[in-house]
This record gives C-alpha cells, structure tokens and sequence, in this order.
C-alpha cells in the first residue's frame, strides 16, 4: 500500500471542484490509499523537470499532480487535465540540504528568468564577496548557485521570490539586504519545523523531507485519516514551521510567553499546544481567553482539532473571571451574588479564588505533589489584557512544573489597560517572537501598523515591545476608505458594499461589520436588514476573523470615544486611554484576510490621518 500525503492546497482545490466531480476524486483516492482494483495508478509525465512527477486521474477531466519516490506518495494538487499535465511539467521538488525540508522550484519559470539576468549582470555580482562554500552553508541549491551569482540589486532577489522555495529565498533576502551570513542563517532556521532535529539531512529520502515538512504535507494511513483531512480546516492540519515548532515542543522546563503581531498564529499555536498537552501532557488542561464569547469559539475549535472524545474532555476552555466564579461557588457551595445586596465584584471574587486556592495546596506542595492543583496545564490566550489579580489567580492553579503556563498574546492589541509584566506576578517566562503575518496582505498590515502607531508598547515581560520585522506573506488589496456627507449616505455606501461582496461569492459568515459604539452598530444593522450579515462593536470582534471586514462610523468624535467630562487625574491617563483607543480599532482592522473597508461621515477620525 502506499504512503500518502497530502498536500495543504489540495483540499482548497478539491472544495472547489462540482460536487459530482469532487465525490468521484474521494472516491478514486480512497481506492488508490487503499490499492484496490479499478483504483488509479501514477502515470509519467513526458517533458517533466522532475522524473519523480507523476498525475493521477481521479476524476473526468481531472488528475492530481503527485511526487512519488517508491511507495511514498505527495499529492500536491488537482487540476483540470491540461492545467495538471502543465504543473507537472513546469515544477522540480528537492530537499533544503540544512533543514531537510521539502523545497519546490516553478523551473521553468526560472529557465525564462536566467537570460534577462544575463544580459543585466553587472560585474561583480551582489553575492560575489561570498564564497560559494559560505553560500551552500545557508541551504542554498548548489544547481541554482550560478543563477543566484547573476543576482545584481537587491530588486532581482525580490523579483525571484515567488518563483523560489522559501527557505531559499530568505537566506537570500538577508544578504541582499546587507545582512551577515549569521543573520541569514537564524533567518533560514526559523524555517525549522522542531527543536530538536539537528542530525545530518539525506537529500535522497522524501519521506524524511515531508515528515519535516507539517506545512507542505501530513501522512493519512486509512481512510479515516484521508476524510479528515479532507474535511478539517487548514489550521487544524498544517501548521508553519514557526508555529507547529512551538506547539509541538516535547517540552518546556519553564513558562512560556510567545508574542506575534496580529495575524501570525498565536491563537492556533495556543489551540495545537492545548491539543498536544492534552494528549501527552500530565494532567488536566485549561486554555484561558479573553472573554466568554471568545471561549466558546474556542471551545468550538478545539473540538474540531481534537478527535478523541477522551482526549477532548481533559481540555477545560473559560475566562478567568468564570474561573474565579467556579472555585468560589464549589468552595462556598452556591454561585456568589454579582448583583444586589452581598455582591461581590469580579476583582473581590478574583482575590477570593487565589485565597482559596493557596490555603488548599500552598506553593510548596507544587513539586511534591503537583496533583492538588486543579490543573496540570494552562494555555493563555490574549495575555496582553489579563489583569495582574488574574494572572496571580492563574499562577496558583497549575503546579511549579515542566510544562504549567503557555502563554500568547501581542501587547500592541491590548484592548483594556491591564499592563503587567509576568515576572511582576511569579512567571518567570521565556519569550519566542512570531513574526510573519499568515492572515493579512502585506497592504492592510501596513496601513494597521500606520493607524495603530508602530510604536513601543508595554510587553509581557520587562520592557516595551515594538513592531519591527513584522511583515505579511502575502499581497493583497490596500483598504478602502470612504467619507460621506450624511449618515444616510454612508450607511447607504455600506450596503451597497457588502451587497457587492455577496455578489462576489463571499459567504455572509465570511463578511463583518464594525463600529465603535451599540448606536452605530444597530444603525448599521438597520441597514443591512435581510442580508444576513452580522455587526458587532469593535471589542467585540476580538479574536475573530472574517475574508471581508467594513468598519462604519470611524468618524471625529466617535473613534476615539470623547474624553470623560471630568478628566482623571493621572497626567498619563488620558494619553493610555488614546493608545488603547488605536489599539481597539488596529484590532478591528486586522480581522480582515483579503479585504478592509472604513467609512465615515463628516470628519474623519484623527486615527485615520497617516
């Protein structure tokens, strides 16, 4: 039988098929993973750069574009006939040499490039100052080497990149730039899927290359396996090196802080750490977010990820004020008034829960007998706005022990003014930095980064935290922003857009509307009456994402909220109060994967002059 593995754009591709096609391609790849009669065999590809190519047919007037090597076989994609058989030709497939991960090459595409390198070379060359040696350190393909030699501008190796693996062109990137060979290899290495591999790399074994590679391929056994990677979200499958590096760890001796701007994983790390500690951790799991809507999507996430009904069920999912509310209704037998005569508020139940629980375990016990706390595990998500009393709370309920706290949050997305430093509340963490944008088009990211001020902000752990290096993988359309005279007009201009949107194709989940205050998001939802798309005030999209956002209302006197009549006496209030304002709208701005719209009528918001 063979060893499949299945590609990350195969799935998209196959959605996207007719649904007869589509159930006639599981059919056949059923078969084949299960090598029974009828099932398709590979078939070579005649003018292909790359002898290991092969295509399938799984379906009238459709193949799927496969690497095989023995009985390992890649799926890549599937096409229409004449669009596989043009695939198959124009792509090579190899190993990184350094990483031994999976590279592929658009070959042909680089055969047209080579001759108008030539005739703009200039003498010496940009890389010429680095020895060849030097260069085959950092991963680079010893066949491309002379075409990386006729590299002149820094513009070349950015013309050449979406023609080149990633792990080749970022070395690359680093010294065009100007960069040391020591910052093009940490460049190359944050390509590293694990921790811990380290060994020498067989360039030959293409099975080793894609168990390295959880971004380009996972292994389906049966076809149990196959349907649910069929079926399950990208997230839930493949995970970027950074990323699944991070969650998959086999352990961390102490806490754990990953911090990443908006876009870059640091939900689905938290997601795939829970998953994994659940499944080989020690003990029972909490995953922490920011509110309780947020909790539920979370929940809702997990049990996608997570198949095991029993592995399932050692993750809890909840909000550290519900936490705090649980501990003091078991310890006091009945839920505690929030309201009316002997409520008590959230803080006061916060300090009760951590009273409560030291009396019940005491630190000590921690490295006796870690079983008295009431979790093994926490994973924090949205760190950034976790109050000082919370994070106490949360210190107390898992064990001083190998794999306690995971923590993710980015500070330049604080939504409240909680500002703590966690070694300022016993968490002593080591921090990772995630810095590529899987979400956002390199165009919005800019303009949110321009609207938020990419300034300092207060991290996690001692210090500020900046923005530089944080870049998109992508390209994409810049915002639209829109200024009207009246309301009317602008909330006529919103449906008119979203009316276009839907007429696009884009599903009515995939689409969300925004404002600062209930009173334009009801107005906006007056608008957009029978369209089935929903709108929510701007906090209220945090942690969310959508293909399309429209955010109405980003009007002078509106965002920011006008000051209090009264202003508070801490001189560096009110400037913390516009910081956080930026930040609640840079939140909402970033929800969107392809496509942002702002409106305002009258005055726009001072945010928006950048």
């Amino acid at each position: 039988m063979p060893r499949l593995a299945i590609g990350p754009e195969f799935p998209r591709e196959l959605s996207a098929l007719a649904p007869p096609v589509r159930r006639d391609a599981v059919v056949a790849l059923r078969r084949f993973l299960l090598n029974v009669a009828g099932a398709p065999h590979p078939q070579r590809v005649r003018g292909a750069r790359d002898a290991r190519v092969a295509t399938l047919r799984l379906a009238e007037g459709h193949r799927g574009v496969v690497v095989r090597q023995r009985d390992v076989v890649w799926l890549r994609t599937v096409l229409p006939d004449p669009d596989a058989w043009s695939y198959a030709q124009r792509h090579r497939f190899g190993v990184n040499p350094v990483l031994g991960v999976i590279e592929e090459w658009d070959a042909e595409a680089l055969e047209r490039v080579e001759p108008a390198l030539r005739r703009s070379v200039r003498s010496p060359g940009l890389f010429a100052p680095i020895c060849d040696g030097d260069l085959l350190a950092l991963g680079l393909d010893l066949h491309a080497l002379p075409l990386f030699r006729l590299v002149t501008t820094e513009a070349d190796v950015a013309a050449l990149e979406p023609l080149l693996p990633p792990t080749q062109h970022a070395p690359l990137a680093v010294l065009a730039r100007g960069g040391t060979l020591g910052e093009a290899w940490r460049e190359l290495d944050a390509w590293r899927a694990s921790g811990e591999e380290r060994g020498p790399v067989d360039a030959g074994d293409l099975y080793a290359a894609l168990l390295r590679s959880p971004d380009r391929a996972v292994f389906v056994a049966d076809k149990v396996e196959l349907d649910r990677v069929l079926r399950a979200p990208d997230w839930c499958t493949f995970l970027h090196p950074p990323q699944h590096r991070l969650a998959r760890a086999a352990r961390y001796e102490r806490p754990v802080l990953v911090v990443g701007g908006a876009g870059t994983g640091k939900t689905v790390v938290a997601l795939h750490r829970a998953a994994h500690l659940a499944a080989h951790g020690a003990g029972p799991v909490l995953l922490v977010t920011f509110s309780q809507g947020l909790a539920e999507e979370l929940s809702a996430k997990l049990d996608l990820l997570i198949d095991d009904e029993v592995v399932r069920k050692r993750v809890e999912v909840d909000n550290a004020d519900r936490l705090a509310l649980r501990i003091v209704t078991d310890a006091e037998g009945r839920r505690p008034a929030l309201v009316g005569q002997g409520a008590r508020s959230l803080a006061e139940l916060t300090d009760e829960a951590l009273r409560l629980l030291s009396r019940a375990t005491g630190d000590l016990l921690d490295d006796i007998d870690p079983g008295h706390k009431p979790y093994r595990h926490i994973v924090v998500d949205e760190a950034q706005d976790v109050s000082p009393a919370q994070w106490r709370l949360l210190r107390a309920a898992a064990p001083h022990a190998r794999d306690d706290l995971f923590v993710v949050g980015d500070p330049h997305q604080r939504v409240t003014d909680a500002r703590v430093a966690l070694g300022a509340v016993g968490i002593s963490a080591v921090q990772h930095t995630l810095k590529l944008s899987y979400r956002l088009p390199q165009e919005l990211l800019s303009f949110a980064v321009r609207l938020r001020g990419g300034g300092l902000a207060p991290g996690l752990v001692k210090g500020a935290t900046d923005m530089y290096g944080l870049r998109a993988a992508r390209d994409g359309a810049r915002p639209v922003v829109r200024a009207y005279a009246t309301q009317e007009e602008e909330l006529e201009g919103l449906r008119s857009m979203i009316e276009s949107w839907l007429a696009d194709g884009v599903p009515a989940a995939e689409i969300a509307v925004g404002a600062r205050d209930v009173r334009h998001v009801r107005a906006a939802r007056r608008a957009l009456s029978g369209l089935d798309v929903r709108a929510w005030t701007f906090p209220h999209l945090k942690g969310l994402e959508f293909e399309r956002v429209a955010l109405v209302g980003v009007a002078e006197g509106v965002v920011p909220e006008p000051p209090p009549a009264e202003p508070p006496e801490e001189p560096h209030a009110r400037a913390r109060a516009l910081q956080r304002e930026r930040s609640i709208l840079f939140v909402a701005c970033t929800r969107a994967r392809s496509m942002l719209y702002i409106s305002h009528s009258g005055r726009g918001s001072p945010f928006l002059s950048l």
